[in-house]
């Protein structure tokens, strides 16, 4: 297939809401939240998952959802965020953004006041750029200032979703679960109408991590989990999308990336897009996908493999058992078939090893086979170590062809 203009994936970033699957739980339970901001309740949601399980694509298809019932929506990425001025500021700024792009804009521009900074860049662009003072100011007096927003656009939205995405950095420092409750107590005690649904998004141990700062959080938040996508949504996800771009693929072909993207949104769309860069005549069959998941492995593997497990680990004997998983990929093992294979030195950190893995997400217990059994948390990930033992091995060949200690 020559020409290709565009990959139907998107590794790293939200999925199209057109090729968007699965969640229906989760999706009718968090529109019943909305339901009741729409009469004036305000909500907090805090969305939780596991990194690359599909939080932020889910998030921008609530957000789609909402906005069909005249919700303003935004969507704000807070993962380089350090401090609250910085989170208030990208807030406001994402709503600015938003109004642009609205018939009403110039209504809402006056709440903004002199603090709209427009910037001439293939096409003019608006930002919300106020001095830091007023930041400040912005952060202690935020319930007050979204309900005189609320109070200007009311006549043409029903209230306010915000999507505070990756919030992992801020659920980091107290200041941010203690400003969190005094939003919340605030805008209970001093208005009875505030439609504004809040959701935070991060992993299941940053919201720990604020509740441990501030206890009441835990009454605070209703939680809304996402796990990994059934083998049949994947399937359904991937058909779509190959669609999309008029490609066929072969049953046999299907099933393989069906089984190597182990129900995670971020590894179907790696393989997906390898792929589809990989195939020359428009039909996907069993070896364009195996040499797809090859190239997917790698490219996972040096975004979260090398910096999470190879940059870390510096002892020559976690390395050598890593090795061994590794060889052949499996996508399981259990410690005692492993055990067999390791020397004296390698069974003495054997315990600890294992504890390092699963407190870097790269394995995790496998409760179903039977005790002492593990799996990898997605089976990629074996596949990457067994490369890279494959590269160790002719590097350790060449050096010792060429005399090299």
């Amino acid at each position: 297939m020559n020409n290709k203009e565009y990959s139907p994936f998107t590794p790293g970033n939200p999925v199209p809401v057109e090729l968007f699957v699965g969640r229906i739980k989760q999706i009718e339970e968090l529109l019943r939240y909305v339901g009741q901001v729409s009469s004036g309740k305000q909500e907090n949601i805090f969305l939780i998952g596991d990194r690359g399980i599909g939080k932020s694509s889910l998030a921008s298809f609530l957000r789609f959802l909402v906005e069909q019932k005249d919700f303003l929506g935004i969507h704000v990425f807070l993962g380089r965020v350090s401090t609250l001025e910085e989170m208030v500021q990208h807030i406001f700024d994402q709503i600015l953004k938003e109004a642009k792009k609205q018939k009403w804009y110039n209504n809402i521009a006056k709440f903004f006041g002199k603090h709209i900074k427009e910037v001439d860049l293939f096409g003019i662009s608006v930002s919300f750029a106020p001095p830091e003072q007023d930041l400040k100011k912005l952060v202690r007096n935020f319930p007050e200032a979204v309900f005189n927003l609320l109070e200007k656009i009311k006549e043409e939205k029903v209230g306010l979703f915000i999507a505070m995405d990756d919030i992992n950095g801020l659920a980091e420092r107290e200041e941010f679960a203690n400003w969190y409750k005094s939003f919340v107590d605030e805008t209970a005690t001093h208005y009875e109408h505030f439609p504004v649904f809040m959701m935070p998004i991060g992993l299941p141990e940053k919201r720990s991590k604020m509740v441990k700062f501030q206890p009441s959080l835990a009454r605070i938040f209703r939680v809304v989990e996402i796990e990994r996508l059934s083998d049949e949504e994947v399937r359904n996800f991937l058909s779509k999308a190959f669609e999309k771009v008029k490609m066929r693929v072969e049953a046999s072909a299907m099933e393989i990336m069906v089984r190597y993207s182990s129900g995670l949104p971020l590894l179907m769309h790696e393989i997906g897009d390898a792929t589809f860069w990989i195939d020359i005549d428009g039909v996907i069959n069993e070896k364009d996908a195996l040499k797809g998941i090859i190239r997917a492995a790698e490219n996972v593997g040096q975004k979260y493999l090398d910096p999470r497990v190879y940059r870390v680990i510096r002892s020559e004997r976690y390395k050598s058992i890593l090795r061994k998983l590794g060889d052949p990929p499996s996508q399981s093992f259990r410690k005692k078939d492993i055990e067999k294979r390791l020397n004296e030195e390698e069974k003495k950190v054997f315990h600890n090893f294992l504890r390092r893995m699963r407190e870097l997400g790269v394995i995790e217990s496998d409760i179903e086979r039977a005790r002492g059994a593990y799996k990898f948390v997605n089976a990629i990930y074996p596949v990457y170590i067994w490369m890279e033992n494959e590269k160790s091995k002719r590097s350790r060949k060449i050096k010792w062809n060429l005399g090299i200690k």
